[in-house]
């Protein structure tokens, strides 16, 4: 993630006014099997941008690809820090301009080499409530991909080797990882209060688009 210059001022929790419209959005990883999913609240009027870090976040992702929305009615296009006039700055847009219902969906694709697809679905769009600091995850399941395994594909590639200490990749990949035995890396893990805190770090951070 780029680094921001210390001069800008730093966001403040996002304590939604009361009165102010929450999404909440079920993020599902595509061709996941199981399923890897978030259910996660945000203030309706977020950036497109500031949906990529949420996501990004709850996901437990590194953000070190390039990544894009896509809208599947009108099949418009956002991405960060392009040139062609077809696709559209995420900054320009807010997520109630672009998904405002429920039952509304976005597309959001992560690293266009491993192609990692995400189905973002409006779930309820309900009001804040009083006190309550967004965006916050509400529950989800399995852990988070490891960056750069290849896709839905190459990930259960890479379970499937794992899981085979006789298989002649099984070294090879655990090293890969960083991992002395392949008990340390857990596809079933889901740690809430750890996804939460990062989103809390997330608000606190620096405003940047």
């Amino acid at each position: 993630m780029t680094a921001m210059a210390n001069t800008r001022r730093a966001r403040p929790r996002s304590r939604t006014a009361p009165g102010n419209t929450v999404h909440r959005i079920k993020a599902t990883l595509r061709d996941s099997r199981p399923p890897v999913w978030r259910r996660v609240e945000m203030d309706s009027t977020v950036t497109l941008q500031r949906l990529h870090h949420i996501v990004q976040t709850a996901f437990g992702w590194e953000d070190a690809h390039m990544w894009a929305f896509r809208t599947p009615k009108s099949r418009l296009h956002y991405r960060a820090s392009h040139r062609d006039p077809a696709i559209l700055s995420p900054t320009a847009k807010r997520l109630d301009q672009i998904a405002p219902r429920p039952d509304d969906r976005l597309d959001y694709v992560y690293d266009f080499g491993d192609g990692w697809e995400h189905s973002l679905l409006v779930e309820a769009v309900t009001r804040a409530e009083p006190g309550t600091v967004y965006p916050r995850c509400l529950t989800g399941r399995r852990a988070c991909p490891p960056e750069d395994s290849g896709g839905t594909w190459g990930y259960a590639y890479l379970l499937d080797v794992l899981a085979d200490p006789s298989h002649e990749e099984h070294e090879d990949r655990l090293r890969w990882l960083g991992l002395e035995t392949a008990d340390q890396f857990d596809p079933a893990a889901f740690d809430l209060a750890r996804i939460n805190a990062a989103l809390a770090r997330y608000a606190a951070a620096p405003v940047g688009d």
